[in-house]
């Protein structure tokens, strides 16, 4: 193949690059919408993509709903009001805050920054497959190291950061999929052996929901580290796609060499700062979801399961035997009209993961869940 050459896709005249060409047709996730269309029917309970049943607060609805007469208008390219709420709510300044399309948007403009073809990563293996997906698709090599006890093994991590030369570390904290946290100060710890010219990237998406001893004690722009946090969970706003970066203020600033400047739509924006500024939405969410871990952990109890601790807003079912028999309750389960995913990688493939839901959708589960687990063992 010359230089001016690449592979093309079947009825097309563009040529794809070789890296291009030589991934598979892939995404990350199928969604709930394509297995329903599989299904030829909707779920009754929606319950496997960790979004936020109960809802975004009604002063955000509102928000948007008030900024849709504008909506002919682009965002605003900088986010300014957002990210200058986000800097009062962190005591830090502005240039420290990146807004961004969620942070699997903002994992995409990072990689691109810093990940070239053989470049180093290290995850988890079984980690968050997204920022994977981002560290494929820019040509980078992808070394991991397994969870321990169900929990993502962050010395392990750095260790092996050390060996392999990597240029990122990605570690969740909480972590996906298994709703386990580590203490920010253990973090803040391990860090003093992360290697030079190494960046942690930490995985907030969660940290809404856990203890407070999860909080890494850090100021924001320490330079080691570069923490992603979303309006997706505790915020209820998953399908505005509004996350932020928080970091060292030359890291954030060159975010504007790559990111789509007109990404953010103004309806998001208007919905993610008026969601920011409802300071007593967010506790009644907590508690919200702490009463439907509890629902879930009483289910499990009353079928002979057990459940996972969670600092999240989903709780893993161990269904005490291997990932063979979790992906078979997940298809029982879909069967019953309930939608739920499960970790992919041994053996925390055991369990069956279960997001937090209101009432109606906790309903559902606790219906279908014996019906599902008669089914297996008919079929055993």
């Amino acid at each position: 193949m010359t230089k001016h050459s690449a592979t093309r896709p079947a009825g097309s005249a563009a040529r794809l690059t070789p890296l291009a060409a030589g991934l598979p047709s892939s995404v990350p996730f199928t969604g709930p919408e394509e297995l329903e269309r599989r299904r030829n029917a909707p779920f009754a309970a929606r319950l496997g993509a960790n979004e936020n049943g109960f809802g975004p607060s009604p002063r955000a609805l509102e928000a948007m709903r008030a900024s849709l007469d504008g909506i002919w208008q682009y965002g605003d390219p900088a986010s300014h009001d957002l990210r200058n709420a986000l800097a009062r709510h962190w005591s830090c300044e502005v240039d420290n805050i990146v807004v961004g399309t969620g942070i699997d948007g903002l994992l995409a403009d990072l990689v691109r920054l810093i990940i070239g073809p053989g470049d180093n990563i290290v995850t988890s293996a079984g980690a968050y497959p997204t920022f994977n997906y981002h560290v494929t698709g820019f040509g980078g090599t992808i070394h991991t190291v397994p969870y321990r006890d169900d929990s993502e093994d962050l010395p392990a991590l750095i260790a092996k950061s050390g060996e392999t030369g990597a240029k990122l570390v990605y570690f969740a904290n909480p972590d996906n999929p298994m709703g386990s946290y580590l203490p920010g100060d253990r973090i803040a710890a391990a860090l003093s052996d992360l290697p030079e010219g190494t960046l942690l990237i930490l995985d907030e998406a969660y940290a809404e929901l856990a203890p407070a001893e999860a909080a890494l004690p850090l100021p924001i722009d320490d330079p080691r580290v570069i923490r992603m946090r979303t309006f997706s969970k505790a915020y209820g706003l998953a399908g505005a796609r509004v996350g932020y970066a928080l970091g060292a203020a030359g890291l954030i600033r060159a975010f504007d060499k790559v990111r789509n400047h007109f990404g953010m739509n103004r309806t998001a924006q208007a919905g993610a700062l008026a969601a920011l500024e409802d300071t007593a939405w967010l506790p009644h969410i907590c508690d919200e979801i702490a009463a439907s871990r509890q629902r879930i952990a009483g289910m499990a109890t009353a079928n002979g399961l057990t459940t996972l601790p969670s600092a999240t807003n989903f709780v893993c079912m161990d269904l005490g035997a291997d990932g063979a028999r979790a992906r078979a309750m997940v298809a029982a389960l879909a069967e019953e009209g309930v939608f739920v995913r499960m970790p992919f990688v041994a053996p925390q493939d055991r369990c069956i993961r279960i997001s937090c839901g209101p009432e109606d959708q906790m309903a559902q589960l606790e219906a279908a869940l014996p019906r599902a687990l008669a089914r297996l063992d008919l079929s055993a």
